[in-house]
């Protein structure tokens, strides 16, 4: 599927300007908008449709109505949490501790690697690596640009270095023991989140199942671990003989790999 890029409905030459700096960064035709909706849009030209508007960047997936775009989602009131000094699970099962790498190998909005960059610090470092491109763009540029009053949270954001690349090329091309930890979220192996931006997200993103060599691959760059995040009905904790770590309460459950 083809994707192009316009601007939002109400624009100005600044956005216009930006929207075709960004078509050219993405090799992506740009459309003039012409008052037209975003469905109307998909119809005509059969396409994604990337929209630059003034608070965001928004990517319809052709045939839906609901935008994926960055937000730090649930980063935002994990991020909360913490600082209150409660526990996050996604910490207790990494075990990152200050100044660790982390790789993620399935950014996707990036919330884990947030969380991630909090917990690593500044001597830290965090990775995160994204297949599909528009996702990946889109989530680097919210990175980098997004504003809070929440400081940690800016800053952890910040830390995070996403890339566009297919994970197995990623861990491929990485030296053995090069992080601390490795980090997977298959994540559309069964439906696990229920916000509307993961919705999106789902949409959008490229679905990859886990895979013998993934597993091989994430082993032999994690120095100390490797982490599975799946649905607790999961098959993929025993034939990959992670140690899951059950939660009654919870639809997912995370699994270490040492």
């Amino acid at each position: 599927m083809k994707s192009i890029v316009t601007t939002g409905g109400r624009t100005n030459d600044v956005f216009v300007k930006r929207a075709k700096e960004i078509a050219i960064e993405l090799s992506l035709p740009y459309v003039n908008r012409q008052k037209k909706s975003v469905q109307k849009l998909q119809t005509e030209f059969q396409a994604n449709i990337v929209v630059v508007s003034k608070e965001r960047l928004e990517l319809y997936s052709y045939g839906s109505n609901a935008p994926f775009f960055f937000h730090p989602n649930s980063a935002a009131f994990r991020m909360k949490r913490l600082l209150n000094g409660e526990q996050d699970l996604f910490l207790q099962a990494t075990g990152l501790q200050n100044g660790d790498r982390f790789l993620d190998t399935t950014a996707g909005l990036c919330s884990d690697s947030i969380i991630a960059a909090y917990a690593v610090g500044e001597s830290g470092l965090v990775h995160a690596c994204e297949k599909d491109d528009l996702v990946s763009y889109i989530v680097r540029q919210g990175l980098n640009s997004y504003e809070t009053d929440a400081t940690e949270l800016l800053n952890s954001m910040r830390r995070v270095k996403l890339v566009h690349q297919d994970a197995m090329e990623c861990l491929k091309n990485t030296e053995t023991d090069s992080y601390d930890v490795v980090y997977m979220d298959p994540m559309f192996e069964e439906v696990i989140e229920e916000s509307t931006n993961f919705q999106a997200l789902r949409e959008v993103g490229v679905h990859q199942g886990l895979t013998d060599e993934w597993v091989k691959e994430a082993k032999r760059v994690a120095k100390r671990r490797v982490v599975l995040k799946a649905h607790f009905r999961s098959p993929l904790f025993e034939q990959y003989h992670f140690k899951q770590l059950t939660r009654l309460t919870s639809k997912f459950h995370y699994g270490i790999l040492e």
